[in-house]
């Protein structure tokens, strides 16, 4: 079990994000991470420890943007190490990070396929970090230098019909947006909710309803089984189940 949480804002997203895990934290006690994203650049803090220990406040400042996701972590696969903390990143194509709640029952088989037919090379025995380079693959290949949340639906389905298990995902792609989604069978937990400012309307996705009670956003339902939720750099949402 671990907590996922993501967010496009008007404004800095750095300590929602932060506040949005501390109500998460009862997920995972092993590790947490944020990475979010300005004009060009990720920006990744991630350590072993609980929230409170991993960001301090030179940490924070350094989380600039308004748009981010975080992870909690309970190891259920690979090791518990700081290499292992998420979220991972990837950096082709357009810079993909990637925090994850679940097991990937076929990971040992996907990551061999990754390795000799997609050439991409896993270096944790995280089956999270196998998840994000299918993820990262399906997006590559569709060789497109702009893509749209219609291509992204196109690459999630391609990322359910290559991965087997219980998964509740939440990536960010670099200049584009969040992008959320379940496993086909709806086993791991995901919800999202939108709050309305002065500047416009704000996103965020989470594990449990409690972190968007807190951060003063109304929920709005379950990501329904197979289903993706993106939001867009801009604030503009797009689903497909």
């Amino acid at each position: 079990m671990c907590g996922i949480i993501g967010m496009v804002t008007k404004t800095a997203v750095n300590q929602q994000l932060y506040d949005g895990l501390t109500v998460l934290q009862h997920r995972g006690q092993d590790a947490a991470g944020i990475a979010t994203y300005e004009d060009g650049r990720l920006y990744l803090r991630k350590s072993n420890g609980l929230v409170r220990d991993v960001f301090h406040t030179r940490h924070m400042v350094n989380l600039r943007g308004r748009m981010g996701i975080g992870h909690v972590r309970y190891p259920t696969a690979g090791v518990s190490s700081t290499a292992e903390a998420q979220p991972f990143y990837v950096n082709s194509p357009y810079g993909i990070t990637l925090a994850h709640n679940g097991n990937l029952t076929n990971a040992a088989q996907l990551k061999q396929e990754l390795f000799e037919d997609d050439l991409r090379h896993i270096n944790t025995e995280s089956d999270s970090e196998v998840l994000l380079n299918v993820f990262a693959h399906e997006l590559q290949s569709l060789h497109k230098f702009r893509i749209n949340a219609e291509d992204v639906f196109r690459a999630v389905a391609r990322v359910h019909e290559r991965c087997s298990g219980g998964y509740a995902v939440v990536a960010m792609i670099s200049g584009v947006g969040i992008v959320a989604f379940r496993d086909p069978y709806g086993i791991r937990p995901l919800v999202y909710g939108h709050r309305e400012t002065e500047q416009g309307r704000e996103y965020m996705v989470a594990s449990e309803s409690v972190a968007i009670d807190t951060l003063g956003f109304e929920l709005v339902r379950d990501v329904a089984p197979g289903e993706v939720v993106f939001i867009s750099k801009a604030g503009e949402l797009s689903t497909q189940q």
